[in-house]
């Protein structure tokens, strides 16, 4: 139902349709294709039910062994969609899925009364494909995040890793022209948005993402340290994440390996943690980071886990005495912005959304480039300097205080009243002048 209150007359919407075809807010964040935008739907569905609006996400069924609509939180549900076989497709196999994704989608719409969903909110430029024939067949607003963006990674690709396809590309100008509103992480991807894309720049608007400042909180280092079975003296220098080029976990363990090497005293005590699975390009090569290790050395430094929970993985960044975030690009950053509500800095690429996830020397460091002797002086600078440590932890806990769902819902409820204005005035135009 749309409704109309004060002098702006905002058109404020009651049930979402929300798109994410090639992940699920149910998987586990961390391997495969599963990472910052499953924990970026799931967190703002949840908030927007908390503001009285249904959500329904719509998402590929992978497995049998789930029912076709699950209860995630009260006015949250996920819905699953037939579209190809069960189990992991690529992305690439993935856009041959999208007309039987479509049909899912809008069968479920059909089985409603007529007007059911106000918006549609698409995650990711094959979502966005779907959301365009759904809009267009419901009458009703395009909202679109990009969350990644083809032409801002083939700019940043990390030695030997695959560009994206200009079929997406082209896919992600279609997607861009048809939203009725775009959403961006930030300013800076705002830009790249008008510049790179063509968008509008009045029909983006910027929305920064948030964090479960109830889950990642400041705590005991001693006692994280004590539950992961790390010494309460070690040096922990945390990855958390996908392992894939884009992310660039080898920066970390060449910088470890130059660590070591200039201090030999220090591998007694350094302990890098990968917390992540293999995913994307990386899934080609899955134990190259491991042989790397071993050839450079480090392999009794560097320690690899799967993918935990959320509750799991911040006491890992308790644990940590910095989490390194080094990726060629972001459009982001999640678990920058997580590890600094725990209380742990970050030192992170001065690329894309990491810019704002992270306050340059107040609750980390921001590195210019991926050359491993900047990155092990930077983490080295940090990790003899206690007290500069101590500063930085209490600026990180401060800086991730502002980042909460909460806001990023209100604000997402805008776009979507807007994008609703703003629908209308194009169908009122349509009718006026045929």
């Amino acid at each position: 139902m749309w409704t109309v209150s004060g002098s702006a007359r905002a058109t404020t919407p009651r049930r979402v349709a929300m798109l994410s075809v090639h992940t699920s807010p149910l998987d586990q964040p961390g391997t495969g294709d599963a990472g910052g935008m499953n924990v970026y739907v799931a967190e703002l569905a949840k908030q927007l039910a908390r503001l009285d609006v249904e959500v329904e996400i719509f998402t590929r069924a992978t497995t049998s062994e789930l029912p076709p609509v699950v209860e995630v939180a009260p006015g949250v549900h996920v819905r699953h969609v037939m579209a190809g076989p069960y189990g992991d497709l690529s992305k690439a196999d993935l856009a041959a899925q999208l007309c039987a994704f479509a049909t899912g989608v809008l069968r479920a719409e059909a089985g409603r009364k007529p007007g059911w969903y106000d918006v549609v909110h698409s995650h990711y430029w094959l979502s966005g494909q779907v959301g365009w024939l759904a809009t267009d067949r419901w009458g009703v607003p395009l909202v679109h995040s990009m969350h990644t963006m083809a032409k801002v990674k083939n700019l940043a690709l990390a030695a030997g890793d695959v560009p994206e396809p200009r079929a997406r590309e082209v896919g992600e100008e279609q997607v861009v022209d048809a939203a009725h509103r775009i959403v961006a992480n930030t300013d800076d991807e705002a830009r790249q948005l008008s510049v790179l894309y063509g968008a509008d720049p009045d029909k983006v608007a910027t929305v920064r993402p948030g964090v479960d400042l109830s889950v990642f909180t400041p705590g005991s280092r001693r006692a994280a340290r004590a539950a992961l079975g790390l010494g309460h003296d070690d040096v922990v220098l945390l990855f958390a994440g996908r392992i894939q080029p884009l992310k660039a976990p080898d920066v970390l363990v060449r910088a470890a390996a130059r660590l070591v090497a200039e201090a030999p005293a220090l591998r007694t005590r350094l302990v890098v943690p990968i917390v992540g699975g293999p995913s994307g390009t990386g899934m080609d090569r899955p134990g190259e980071l491991m042989r790397l290790a071993r050839e450079l050395r480090v392999d009794d430094v560097v320690e690899f886990y799967p993918p935990v929970d959320q509750p799991t993985l911040a006491q890992w960044y308790r644990a940590a005495d910095l989490t390194v975030v080094p990726s060629y690009s972001e459009s982001f950053g999640l678990v920058a912005l997580e590890s600094q509500a725990c209380g742990t800095p970050v030192v992170a690429s001065a690329v894309g959304g990491l810019r704002t996830a992270v306050r340059d020397d107040h609750s980390g460091l921001l590195v210019d480039g991926h050359d491993p002797v900047v990155w092990s002086r930077a983490l080295g600078s940090l990790v003899t300097d206690a007290a500069r440590l101590r500063r930085l932890r209490a600026g990180a806990a401060r800086h991730a205080a502002s980042f909460g769902w909460e806001t990023t819902a209100a604000r997402t409820l805008e776009v979507y009243a807007e994008a609703c204005e703003r629908r209308r005035a194009q169908l009122f135009a349509e009718v006026m002048c045929p």
